[in-house]
């Protein structure tokens, strides 16, 4: 039984059925017609079910379809993705992925961006491949526009699996617990490995870091389940100093977009120099090239940054001691 009255799998399929008009599935309307919607008879014949199974089905007498009969179902009641996912969970099933990541920003979510003014804000897909940047972002953390796309992904870079050096930060970005961001981060992928089993992208991206890199095999190995929500972090900012911000991500449902937002502490100092930094804009390039010509891969540190309609441009920095014992980075 529906802990909710009227919100069980017999409940909704009537509910829908009732709100579909004949006339949306170019069935004729007679003038002696007395039901709203579809009758069951209909829906039975668009869904290739019997008038019987309907019946049982809204009584509460079936309750364990089959994902084709409940795929038929969705489609002869027109559901949208997000009714149809719901469908499929009222019959006890997995909804069915939608079989790629998406890269696609929402006019919505790409509406309330825009409005969010100078707050440290940037966009990932559900395999933390970065999509989106905004100027706020790229004072705070530096300005990425020549990072190779297939290497904007902060997986890649908080896992590296060669010598090279960081693709996508500048300067150093610690946290309070490097272990929790780690397993949190490889949990969050094997929670889109659900979401998109038949994803290539993400497939070749959990595949290289198993295979080249060991931290990430043995987080990998733990078979944990969860996303990455929230950090604590300082970022040595190279022209105001080091900044404590909080870091959210907070995840568009539809698209499992991750959009990440930094901000300081309201009436703090941190939040004083975030401004100042935002003011500032990303320090010149020319003026960290010394830093970097001495620093080994080991000391680098990595955040993933995007911008939108540009390619990205890698940015490297130099971890002190302190910044490596407590985290590679957001």
């Amino acid at each position: 039984m529906s802990a909710t009255p009227g919100t069980g799998l017999g409940p909704m399929i009537r509910t829908w059925r009732d709100r579909l008009p004949p006339s949306a599935a170019a069935l004729p309307v007679g003038r002696t017609r007395r039901a709203v919607g579809l009758r069951r008879e209909e829906l039975a014949e668009l869904a290739g079910v019997s008038v019987d199974y309907v019946v049982r089905l809204e009584q509460g007498r079936a309750t364990t379809p089959s994902a084709q009969v409940v795929a038929s179902l969705a489609r002869a009641l027109q559901l949208s993705a997000a009714e149809r996912d719901h469908l499929y969970r009222l019959a006890h099933l997995v909804p069915p992925a939608d079989g790629a990541i998406s890269d696609h920003i929402p006019p919505g979510v790409r509406r309330v961006l825009t409005r969010l003014g100078d707050v440290a804000v940037a966009v990932f897909a559900a395999d933390w491949q970065l999509i989106w940047w905004n100027r706020g972002w790229a004072a705070l953390l530096g300005e990425p526009s020549s990072s190779p796309p297939q290497l904007r992904n902060f997986a890649r870079d908080r896992f590296p699996v060669d010598t090279g050096p960081a693709h996508l930060a500048r300067w150093p970005v610690a946290e309070r617990d490097r272990d929790t961001t780690d397993a949190a981060v490889v949990s969050d992928l094997r929670r889109a490995t659900g979401r998109f089993p038949h994803d290539t992208r993400l497939a070749e991206l959990i595949r290289g870091l198993r295979a080249g890199n060991r931290r990430f095999a043995e987080l990998w190995g733990a078979g944990t389940v969860a996303a990455h929500r929230e950090d604590h972090k300082t970022v040595d900012h190279p022209s105001v100093g080091p900044i404590t911000v909080d870091c959210d991500v907070l995840t568009d449902g539809d698209t499992e977009l991750k959009i990440v937002i930094m901000t300081a502490v309201p009436g703090s100092a941190d939040e004083t120099k975030l401004r100042l930094a935002l003011i500032a804009g990303p320090p010149d390039r020319a003026a960290l090239r010394g830093v970097h010509r001495s620093v080994r891969h080991d000391d680098f540190t990595t955040v993933p940054l995007d911008g939108p309609d540009r390619p990205g441009r890698a940015w490297e920095r130099h971890t002190p001691p302190s910044a490596v014992r407590s985290g590679r980075v957001w």
